[in-house]
């Protein structure tokens, strides 16, 4: 028998197996990546992500600045998301703190929107729209102006001189210039573009924006200038779960393993007979962004840019050979590479996210429409829930919250509408002008009182009151119903 004391060391020696061994299996994840070079590629997929950097740039760029009037008093700003004030415009849109539920709208929108995209084109949003991926590139271009290209880089990096360090000063300063604007621009959503600028200029700039631009300046920084594929790899949980949106008939990055295998090296005047097409330059590797081998079939770190395609396309022009070593194809045509199969837009799957896209924007863009722009509500005194007066009556109170969402002064008048031996009061109120300002809203204090014969009359506890609020100017009417407490 094997006594207490051995048991004891036999239980920490398998404890300690397993942990020796949980460490050899995650040690891969903690290894220290080698620093990726990637090399700049010419093409037809790099000429696509260029210009459509350049139109992303610019929107982000010119969207802060662009006016829409909206009335005296009120930011023209089309596009602001004012925190102070509690409000998000868009041109036309106005969502104020109680209709967060517009906010959950757009972003179920945005989400099916991505998801539909995903189930037919594959990460296309990762590799051409991402705001990674685009300050990346930004990042990456200052970094070929002020060192070169890939192996100008690789050689840089090896020497130890003036020349090295003047290089990269440059490019930290660039970068950090672009960062910077990047943060301003950013802060510019949040607070009226103009009246920012003017603060800069002067010198009066809240501490509490500075730390937003210099915040968001170092993220720039850190995340395009360093973390670059990592935020792919490892940050992003998109990656994670963008398989569960592919089908067979979904666009991936394919290469074609039976017109390429076996792979060799190969020289000027040799034959491809008896061999595959791919001469193994490793080109679409080094033009990676995130530096996988896309020879190893489809990898969650591929952000479907495309670049590698330009690269062996370029390598098969080259070599005399047709393109589309390296193609965007569906997982049904590798599969069954005899049975060459049209991609397909309309599926199953396309009318289920169209259908759910149609559903969640008809409803959005209905409640839009039909939003009131003035919204009463009446909220009855809870503490005391009554007061009764020395004359036997009793008296309610009420808080009346008028919001004006238009972009003019308002004036109402209120009365109550089903009960005439009620008594409506206030204390320095003029109930037949109520005022609230464009776009705010205004609380008023009144009072209702019933006399003693009418509570002597009737036994009941509470009864309904319906108070009516009319529009001065327009005659259109609000209603809103409320308790008024006896006992």
């Amino acid at each position: 028998m094997v006594k207490i004391k051995d048991s004891k060391y036999y239980i920490q020696s398998l404890f300690l197996s397993i942990l020796i061994l949980e460490i050899s299996m995650i040690n891969e994840y903690f290894t220290a990546k080698k620093k990726l070079y990637v090399q700049s590629v010419k093409g037809r997929f790099r000429s696509l992500k260029t210009k459509l950097n350049y139109i992303f740039l610019t929107i982000y760029s010119f969207a802060p600045f662009v006016r829409y009037e909206r009335g005296e008093g009120i930011s023209n700003q089309a596009i602001l998301i004012d925190i102070t004030n509690s409000k998000a415009f868009f041109f036309f849109i106005e969502i104020w703190p109680q209709e967060a539920y517009y906010l959950a709208g757009i972003l179920i929108i945005a989400a099916v929107m991505l998801f539909f995209i995903t189930s037919l084109f594959g990460r296309i949003w990762c590799g051409y729209a991402c705001f990674q991926t685009v300050w990346t590139d930004i990042f990456v271009t200052i970094e070929k102006l002020f060192q070169g290209d890939r192996n100008s880089r690789i050689l840089l990096d090896r020497k130890n001189n003036f020349q090295k360090y003047f290089r990269k000063t440059l490019t930290h300063i660039c970068w950090i210039l672009v960062s910077l604007l990047t943060g301003f621009l950013f802060t510019c959503y949040f607070n009226d573009s103009l009246q920012l600028i003017n603060q800069i200029f002067n010198g009066n700039i809240s501490l509490k924006v500075m730390g937003w631009i210099f915040g968001i300046a170092g993220m720039t920084y850190i995340m395009a200038g360093f973390a670059r594929e990592h935020v792919c790899t490892y940050m992003c949980p998109y990656a994670r779960f963008q398989s569960a949106m592919f089908d067979n008939n979904t666009l991936i990055i394919s290469y074609d393993k039976n017109r390429g295998e076996p792979r060799g090296k190969w020289k000027q005047g040799e034959s491809f007979e008896n061999r595959g097409h791919c001469i193994d330059c490793k080109q679409c590797l080094v033009v990676c962004p995130t530096g996988i081998d896309i020879r190893n079939g489809l990898q969650m770190e591929c952000i479907a840019c495309g670049l590698c395609i330009d690269a062996c396309d370029n390598i098969m022009s080259k070599v005399g050979l047709p393109k589309g070593l390296i193609k965007y194809d569906t997982l049904s045509n590798l599969l069954e590479p005899s049975q060459k199969k049209e991609f397909k837009i309309l599926k199953p799957r396309t009318f289920y996210y169209i259908a759910i896209l149609l559903i969640v924007t008809s409803i959005m863009l209905s409640s839009l429409i039909l939003k009131a722009k003035i919204e009463v509500s009446i909220n009855p005194d809870r503490n005391p829930l009554y007061v009764k007066l020395s004359d036997g009556s009793i008296r309610n109170g009420y808080e009346i919250k008028i919001t004006n969402k238009t972009y003019l002064r308002q004036s109402f008048r209120l009365s109550v509408k089903n009960h005439n031996q009620l008594i409506s009061s206030s204390t320095n109120l003029d109930l037949n002008n109520l005022e609230v300002d464009a776009q705010s809203e205004a609380f008023f204090k009144i009072f209702l009182t019933v006399s003693k014969n009418y509570l002597n009359e009737n036994n009941a506890k509470e009864m309904i009151v319906e108070f009516e609020i009319i529009d001065n100017d327009k005659s259109q009417s609000y209603s809103a119903n409320s308790k008024f407490i006896f006992d």
